[in-house]
C-alpha cells in the first residue's frame, strides 16, 4: 500500500512537472516574442513621428514655393509693363526717326534751292527794285516781279527757320528716347536678374520638397514593413498562445489520467490487501491510502469536502500552494481549507490563515469545524481532524484526534 501511495505522488508530480516546463518554455518564447513586438510598435511609433514631422516641412516648403511664385507672377507682371512701355517708347522713336528723316529731307531740298538761289545771284547778279521797275513792262508785270522776289526772300526764310525748330526738335526727341531706351535697359537687366532669383528660389523649393518626398517615402515603406513585421510577430505570439493554452489543456488531461491511472493502482492494491484499516471510529476509517469514507446519511457538501480532502492528503506541502490558484501541486495549511470549503461550495477564492478567523458563524458546526489564527489554520470534518501537521507534513493530512485548540478562533459554514 506505501508502494502504491508512492506511485500515485510520483505520477502526478512527474507528469505536472512535465507540464510546467513546457508551459515555462511556451511562455518564455511569448515572452521573447512581446518583446520583440513592442520593440516593433515603438519603432513603428517613431517612423510615424518622423513621418509627421518631414509632412510638415513639405508643407512649409510649400508655403515657400507658393510665396516665390506669387512674387514671380508680380514681378512677371512688372516686366510685361514695362516691356509693352518700352514698345511704345521704340514705336514713338521710329515715328519720330521718320519725321526726322522727311525733315532732312525737307532740309536738303530747302539747302538745294537756297544754293540754286545763290549760285544764280553769284552768276547773274542779285536784282534790286530798281532793275525790276525799270524792266517792267507794265504795272501788273511790276507787281509780279516784286511779288515774286518778296515771296522767294520770305519762302527761303522760312525753310531756314522750320528747318532749325525740325533739327532742335529731333535732337531733344532723340536725347529723349535715349535716356527712356537706357532706363528701361536697366529696368530690363534687373527684372531678368530677379526672375533668374526667382526660379533659382524655385528650383531650389522644388528639389528639397521632392528630397523631403523622397525621404518621406522611404519612411512610409520602412514603416509598411515595420508593421508588417509586427504583424507577423503578433501572428507568432497569438500560434504560441493557443499552442500554449493547448499545452496546458493537454497537462490538466494528462494529470488527471495520471490521477485516475493512481487512484486505479491504490484502489486496486486496497482491494488486495483486504482494506487494512490502521484507524476506526463511529464506521468511519482511514485506509492505508490516506483516505476516509463520508459517514452515511452525511450531508453533500460535507460528501464532496471529504472527497476533495482526500483528493490532496498525500500531495506534498508547499508553503503558499492553493493560493494562486485551487489547482496547485502542494498545499499548505489555509490553501488545503481553502481547497476543501471550495469544493463544498462554502468559499469562492483561496484565504490565508488569519482571515478565517472571520469566516462563517463563531463557535463549533454540526459537522465541520474550523479552528484559526494568523498563523495556521485547521479543521474537522465529520468528526476527522484535516491538518497538515498532523503527521508532520509528512503523509496524510487526515488524522483523528489532538489538534491545538488554545490560541485559535473557532468558526463553522453555516448550517453545517
Amino acid at each position: 500500500m506505501q508502494i502504491s501511495r508512492h506511485i500515485k505522488r510520483l505520477t502526478l508530480v512527474t507528469t505536472s512537472v512535465a507540464a510546467l516546463l513546457g508551459a515555462v518554455v511556451i511562455a518564455s518564447s511569448s515572452a521573447d516574442l512581446q518583446t520583440q513586438i513592442n520593440a516593433s510598435k515603438s519603432s513603428a511609433a517613431a517612423l510615424q513621428s518622423q513621418i509627421n514631422s518631414e509632412a510638415a516641412q513639405i508643407e512649409r516648403a510649400r508655403g515657400g514655393l507658393a510665396a516665390a511664385q506669387a512674387k514671380l507672377a508680380s514681378v512677371q507682371a512688372a516686366l510685361d509693363a514695362h516691356i509693352a512701355q518700352l514698345r511704345s517708347v521704340q514705336t514713338n522713336l521710329m515715328t519720330a526717326r521718320d519725321e526726322l528723316l522727311a525733315l532732312e529731307d525737307k532740309l536738303h531740298l530747302a539747302a538745294r534751292y537756297l544754293a540754286a538761289n545763290l549760285r544764280s545771284e553769284y552768276e547773274n547778279g542779285s536784282p534790286d527794285l530798281v532793275d525790276v521797275i525799270l524792266n517792267a513792262h507794265g504795272f501788273s508785270s511790276l507787281l509780279d516781279s516784286v511779288n515774286y522776289i518778296k515771296d522767294a526772300q520770305s519762302h527761303d526764310d522760312e525753310i531756314v527757320h522750320v528747318t532749325r525748330i525740325a533739327q532742335a526738335r529731333v535732337q531733344r526727341e532723340a536725347l529723349h528716347l535715349y535716356s527712356l531706351e537706357i532706363k528701361d535697359r536697366n529696368l530690363t537687366n534687373d527684372i531678368l536678374a530677379q526672375r533668374n532669383q526667382e526660379y533659382g528660389i524655385q528650383a531650389a523649393l522644388a528639389k528639397q520638397q521632392l528630397d523631403e518626398e523622397s525621404m518621406q517615402s522611404h519612411a512610409r515603406n520602412r514603416l509598411a514593413s515595420v508593421n508588417a513585421e509586427t504583424a507577423k510577430l503578433q501572428k507568432q505570439y497569438a500560434a504560441q498562445v493557443a499552442a500554449a493554452q493547448a499545452a496546458a489543456a493537454a497537462a490538466a488531461a494528462a494529470r488527471a489520467a495520471a490521477a485516475q491511472q493512481a487512484d486505479q493502482a491504490t484502489q486496486q492494491a486496497s482491494q488486495q490487501a483486504s482494506e487494512q484499516v490502521n484507524q476506526q471510529a463511529g464506521g468511519i476509517a482511514i485506509n492505508s491510502g490516506g483516505t476516509v469514507q463520508a459517514p452515511a446519511g452525511a450531508p453533500s457538501a460535507v460528501v464532496a469536502m471529504i472527497a476533495a480532502g482526500n483528493a490532496i492528503a498525500t500531495l506534498p506541502y508547499i508553503w503558499g500552494g492553493g493560493h494562486a490558484s485551487f489547482q496547485a501541486l502542494g498545499y499548505d495549511c489555509s490553501g488545503s481549507v481553502s481547497f476543501v470549503l471550495n469544493a463544498g461550495g462554502l468559499l469562492s477564492s483561496p484565504e490565508v490563515s488569519g482571515w478565517f478567523e472571520s469566516y462563517g458563524d463563531p463557535g463549533p458546526g454540526q459537522w465541520v469545524t474550523i479552528y484559526a489564527n494568523a498563523g495556521h489554520v485547521w479543521m474537522t470534518i465529520a468528526g476527522w481532524r484535516f491538518d497538515t501537521v498532523a503527521l508532520a507534513e509528512d503523509g496524510s493530512r487526515w488524522s483523528q484526534g489532538g489538534g491545538e485548540y488554545a490560541g485559535f478562533v473557532v468558526r463553522h459554514p453555516p448550517g453545517l
